[in-house]
Parts: C-alpha cells; structure tokens; sequence
C-alpha cells in the first residue's frame, strides 16, 4: 500500500518558504483588518463585562446557592481542555516521530497559548475581589495569611501556570529559524531589527542546529506529562469534594480525554479555515484531516465510555445519593443539556467510522462545531449537579444573566483577537519542520548517495 505525501504540489525549498512567508509578509488585507474589528470589539465586550464585575461584584452572575460556581468554572474547564491539543500534536507526536504534525503544530500550539490565557481570566474573576487575585499565589498577604495548600484553587495555578509557561517556551523555540528566516527576507530596517532580536542571532550553523534539537526535545520531554497532568489537576479540583458525581476516580482519564477531544475539534476548526483562507491546500491535505478525524473518533469514544461508566458506578456502588444524581442528569431539570451534550460528543463522531464522511471538508466543520458545542455542555452537566444537593430546601434552578453570557462570548473575542495577530505576523506553518518531510530532504532523493 503506497503512502500518500505529506505534502502535495511538488514543493520545493524555496516554494515551502515563499508561500508561507508572503502570508505574514503581505500587506494587511481588509478581509483580515475586518474580522480583526470584529474579533477585537468582542474583547472589548469581555473587558468591559469585567469592568462591570470589578464595579458591581459577582452579584451580576446568575450565581446562587447551592450553584456558587456557576459558569466562570464551566468556563474555565472549557478553556484549559481547548488547549490541550496544541501541546499534544506537539510534543508526543513529536517524541512518536509522526511526521505529519509538522504542518498543524504551529497554529495548534498558538491556540493552545490563546486558550490559556482566556482560562487563567475566570479564576482570577471569579473570586470576586480580582484585586487580591495574588492571594492564589503561594505568597503571605498582608494579614499574614498564607494560602491554604490543601485549596484546589491553588492547585489550579500551579498546574496551569506551569503549562502555559513549557507551552510558550516550546513554541517560541520551535519558531527561532522560522523568525530568522523572516528576517533575512525583511526589507525594511525596523522589520529587520525586531525580527533579528526575536530570532535570537539565529545564522542555521551546524552548531545551533545540534543545540536547537536538543532543546526542542528537552520541551518535548517537559511538555508530555504536563499534557496529561494539567487536567488531571483541573478534574481533580472536582474530585476531592464530596459531591455525588464528583467524588470519583475516574475523572483525571476522563477529563485528559475530553481535553483532548475538545483540542482537536478547536484545532480542525481553525485548521480547516485557515487552510482555505490562505489556500494551503497542499501543505493541510486531506490526508492531516482525516488522521486528525481518527484521534477525534478514538477520544469520542473514551469520553462516551467515560459517560456509561458513570452510570453503572452509580447504580453498582449502592450509593442513594449517587445514583439520584445520574438520573437527575439524564431526566432531571438539565436533561436537555444532557442529552444536547450525548448527541454532540458521542453520536456525532460516530459518522467518522466512515472513510467518506471523514475525508469531507464540510461535514468534519459542522461535526467539530458540534463537538466544541457538546464539550462545553459537558463541564456544563458536571457544575450544575449542584443545582440539587442534599438538601432539598435549598434546591434551585440556574440561569445565567446576560453578563455570564457577555463574558463568555468576549472570551471568544480575545481568543480570535489574539490568533488573528498570530496569524498576521508569524509564520503559521513551521517552514522547518515542512521541509524535513519533502522527498529533496532525504539525501537518497533522486538516486543521489
């Protein structure tokens, strides 16, 4: 069985760098200068939904009790599973030699930087005080209190602080040779200047390529178990409590693959519109999406396991309360969410069992859309189980206020703001690693010895 390319078009060396370099080097189009307005008016809206949080206090949530988290956490878990894809395609990818990750890395690690940053906000905001926000450092305040390690809270920033710090090391040293490749074509001074202190004197010596290899592997090293602890950490801040449905061992695997199930819905999104926006047709083919539809279908299908596991726990451990608290899910007040939740994460990658259905562009779009719909429904399910605790008198229904829904919608915002800008100014598509995967780079290609 012969393999397909990796790339198609007859690439070149020097046609793999001038496509992608004319992408950031071109002047601003007014397609891009447009969604750039848009994406950054919604920012201004989750600024301003701040602003008002910082004025009024959290009283402008929909928060009640016995719901006290209400979205900000739905949120926050939704953010940090988005950006777990980025790492993964990656780092393990790359310690498993996959070739192909090489033309999705770049922008899936961009979004994984985007996504964290747009998680970190809604610990910080959903304290209330944001100005001693700091408290959640392991730092004494000025009452002399220490944060209390046994907090979840603080769990929460050292596990996704560290993420994000490995995060962007890795993706700033995978990009040095492609920065300096920009500069040696740049054509004005300050262009040249600014790109040259970024590329760190990169000249592409044998000497610095020894080393940048050697560090991008160190990365890789560091950058795996974080994948798979970070939202460990996340679903544990659930677990350690003793709320029915929470308490239970089997959220870290649970959540690590919805995290990346999500990841990959983010990335096959974004990845199928830059791909015809910029028409790099030959650099994302079919061949990416449809190995990328695969890990979607393996990741569904834990998730899906995920979820019937629970209820048979529920139902075999005896436990009143928790066996309330499934059926309450599936029949209960939140039943639509549910069953919108079911529908999106395991019904809908079913239709990639199928060759057809997972080598066409339009149906894996409005699939993903449906998955990152399905996704965020599930943190949804999990926070509102509190909607019905032990206490029957102090049941009540959820809903959230405009403002809840302002600064969701306006996290979107800085995300698209902040992958716009990435897309403008860097390189999207590591030129490297693209043409270590060209037939010209084996130095057999073509008979030659």
């Amino acid at each position: 069985m012969v393999e397909e390319p990796l790339i198609t078009g007859n690439q070149t060396f020097h046609t793999v760098t001038d496509t992608i370099s004319r992408i950031a080097e071109r002047k601003t189009t007014i397609t891009w200068l447009a969604l750039f307005g848009f994406a950054g008016s919604l920012a201004l809206v989750l600024l301003g939904s701040i602003g008002y949080l910082v004025w009024e206090g959290t009283g402008i949530w929909g928060l009640n009790i016995p719901v006290a988290w209400g979205w900000a956490i739905v949120n926050f878990v939704f953010w940090v599973g988005i950006g777990h894809a980025g790492t993964l395609i990656s780092a393990i990818l790359h310690l498993f030699r996959q070739r192909w990750r090489t033309s999705i890395n770049r922008f899936a690690e961009a979004m994984t930087l985007f996504a964290v940053i747009c998680a970190l906000i809604f610990p910080g905001i959903h304290v209330g005080r944001i100005w001693v926000a700091y408290w959640m450092f392991p730092v004494p305040n000025q009452m002399q209190m220490w944060p209390q390690f046994r907090s979840p809270l603080l769990w929460d920033v050292f596990a996704v602080s560290t993420y994000f710090t490995v995060s962007l090391l890795f993706w700033y040293v995978g990009l040095i040779p492609d920065l300096a490749t920009l500069r040696d074509r740049a054509k004005t001074k300050i262009r040249k200047i600014v790109l040259g202190i970024l590329s760190l004197g990169w000249r592409g010596g044998n000497r610095q390529w020894i080393n940048y290899e050697r560090a991008y592997l160190v990365l890789a090293g560091l950058s795996t178990p974080l994948v798979l602890s970070v939202h460990s950490v996340v679903s544990t801040d659930f677990a350690v409590s003793m709320i029915p449905g929470w308490h239970t061992t089997i959220f870290p695997p649970y959540f690590v693959a919805g995290a990346i199930f999500s990841g990959f819905a983010m990335v096959m999104t974004l990845g199928i519109i830059v791909r015809k926006v910029f028409h790099l047709e030959h650099f994302i083919t079919i061949n990416h999406l449809e190995r990328m539809n695969k890990i979607m279908l393996l990741t569904g299908m834990m998730v899906g396991y995920a979820y019937s596991c629970e209820f048979f726990i529920a139902w075999y451990s005896g436990n009143v309360y928790e066996a309330f608290t499934f059926i309450n899910r599936a029949f209960g007040p939140y039943a639509w969410a549910y069953w919108i939740m079911i529908g999106c994460n395991v019904v809908v990658p079913q239709i990639f069992w199928f060759r057809k259905f997972r080598r066409s562009v339009p149906v894996m779009f409005v699939a993903t859309i449906f998955i990152n719909i399905g996704m965020w429904f599930e943190r949804f399910v999990i926070v509102m189980s509190l909607a019905r605790d032990f206490l029957p008198s102090s049941w009540d229904y959820y809903s959230p206020t405009i403002w809840d829904i302002l600064t969701f919608v306006g996290s979107f915002g800085l995300f698209f703001t902040l992958f716009l800008l990435f897309l403008r100014f860097v390189p999207m598509i590591s030129m490297t690693e693209v043409k270590a995967v060209l037939p010209q780079a084996d130095p057999h290609h073509g008979g030659k010895h």
